[in-house]
């Protein structure tokens, strides 16, 4: 019963923070004389009076948290904040259906961009600032629940993670209050930095504070139909570029760094890996680009990289088709959406770690076949590597790509064509934002999807975002036996 108070009252304070965020869009459709602000004012009361109600249930008693407890609170906080998160869709000037309204809400939340809306630039100031609120709330949200509950639960391999980060912050920030307030410091700080340079290079000033959040939580909307491609005149893709990569770094590294170790972040394997990746894969596509003959506005190296980071980092941005780019593009792009960036970042995908550590543990396997009575500590980034992680990570990979061939299989039964059905799917775990294809792609949307298909990728959106296990544990009898 303590469990279900502290769940209670983690939610309520939750939608609290969530009604009272309903205020900026209001005050922004209020200010631009557009309808909608009463929309948002009914919104926000509605959801300000169900987080009190909650936090008042919670009254009484000594609160407690225990396994159990944090698996239902990870997950259905996140379930219940989008259900509430799309009511001013439901609600506004044009109002979305029950199924759009919460695909929104979720792709937003979990940073996904995958979108149902067009005629972007017609929308009202407030809805659009909500989407991009949505996103960023979404992408600090993720890192809290990376630092503080993930590795407890042991999910994936992230207990590797709280090793090599959460432990030498606790020897600076001791309390987890603190530390949270120093991620939510660095995120904002990056987020403004992010706006005003944005800002400096020709985006107006609200599309340059829409595009900060979304650009540091790597979730992609955007306020216009063309994604980025309408705002790279004057370089803002190149700014944009360096921001999706600073986005895909632990912020951990930055509350280091501030506190005096600033080579914290280059000590760092998963990040010296990623930095690496990246530049191979934009120099593949660029010299592949060359080789093609691309003739377009924008330097082939230029676009390459944009795009490459945009899909590897999981914001979705789209500066041009890139399916447009020859037989390779296509196929290529496919297999970026599975990478991700780093552990403790706004990313999403497998991440790099995992593929680092899967690696070692291939090596060490070959290894012994050469030598069998070689022994040889396994270690990851200086330190050991223990048997529990490496297992872990394995079990993440086959989870991964059993959910990702379910999702395609379940979405392939509502009609959708294969290439749209499996880059939905691979789209929606790695929670990338544009599929492939005509209807899906760069160049599309997901509004022309059935309602199941939608819930089917709202679903697969969450289980991606909260790294598999938090979320298909809830599905197992024995979790709910005491």
């Amino acid at each position: 019963m303590n469990s279900v108070r502290s769940i209670f009252l983690v939610i309520g304070a939750l939608l609290v923070l969530l009604g009272a965020f309903m205020l900026a869009p209001m005050l922004a459709d209020f200010v631009t004389g557009a309808d909608g602000w009463r929309s948002f004012a009914t919104t926000s009361a509605l959801t300000l009076f169900a987080g009190a109600i909650l936090m008042l249930a919670a009254r009484g008693g000594k609160l407690r948290m225990n396994i159990r407890a944090a698996f239902i609170l990870t997950t259905f906080s996140w379930v219940i904040m989008a259900a509430f998160a799309a009511l001013p869709f439901m609600l506004g000037e044009v109002p979305m259906s029950l199924t759009d309204a919460y695909f929104e809400a979720m792709s937003g939340l979990t940073t996904t961009g995958s979108t149902v809306m067009s005629g972007l630039e017609d929308q009202s100031k407030g809805i659009l600032l909500w989407r991009a609120l949505l996103q960023w709330i979404g992408g600090v949200g993720i890192i809290i629940v990376a630092m503080a509950v993930l590795p407890m639960l042991k999910v994936g391999g992230m207990q590797l993670f709280r090793a090599e980060w959460f432990e030498p912050m606790g020897k600076v920030l001791p309390r987890a209050q603190t530390i949270a307030i120093g991620i939510g410091a660095a995120y904002l700080g990056l987020t403004i930095l992010c706006g005003g340079v944005y800002w400096m290079l020709g985006v107006e000033a609200f599309d340059a504070m829409c595009l900060a959040m979304t650009t540091i939580a790597t979730g992609g909307f955007a306020n216009a139909d063309n994604s980025f491609a309408t705002y790279s005149a004057n370089g803002a893709d190149i700014a944009g570029s360096v921001f999706m990569v600073l986005a895909a770094l632990p912020f951990a590294a930055y509350i280091l760094a501030v506190r005096g170790d600033p080579a914290a972040l280059f000590r760092n394997a998963q990040v010296r890996g990623f930095i690496a990746l990246i530049f191979v894969l934009i120099a593949s596509m660029g010299f592949y680009m060359v080789l093609l003959g691309y003739e377009g506005d924008i330097h082939p190296l230029r676009m390459a990289a944009f795009n490459v980071i945009s899909i590897v980092t999981g914001t979705g941005y789209a500066l041009g088709d890139y399916q447009v780019w020859g037989s390779m593009a296509t196929p290529a792009f496919f297999v970026f959406m599975f990478v991700g960036g780093c552990a403790g970042s706004t990313t999403c995908g497998i991440k790099i770690f995992r593929f680092q550590v899967a690696i070692e543990g291939l090596r060490a396997h070959v290894r012994r076949m050469i030598h069998p009575t070689l022994v040889k500590p396994l270690r990851y980034n200086g330190q050991p590597l223990p048997k529990s992680a490496l297992f872990s990570v394995y079990n993440f990979f086959f989870v991964y790509f059993a959910c990702f061939a379910a999702a395609a299989i379940v979405l392939s039964f509502a009609g959708l064509d294969t290439t749209t059905a499996i880059s939905s799917a691979a789209s929606a775990i790695g929670n990338i934002g544009p599929g492939l294809g005509d209807i899906v792609g760069p160049s599309g949307n997901f509004a022309p999807l059935p309602d199941f298909a939608k819930w089917v990728m709202a679903l697969t959106m969450l289980v991606g975002r909260l790294e598999l296990f938090t979320v298909l544990v809830l599905f197992l009898p024995r979790f709910w036996v005491s």
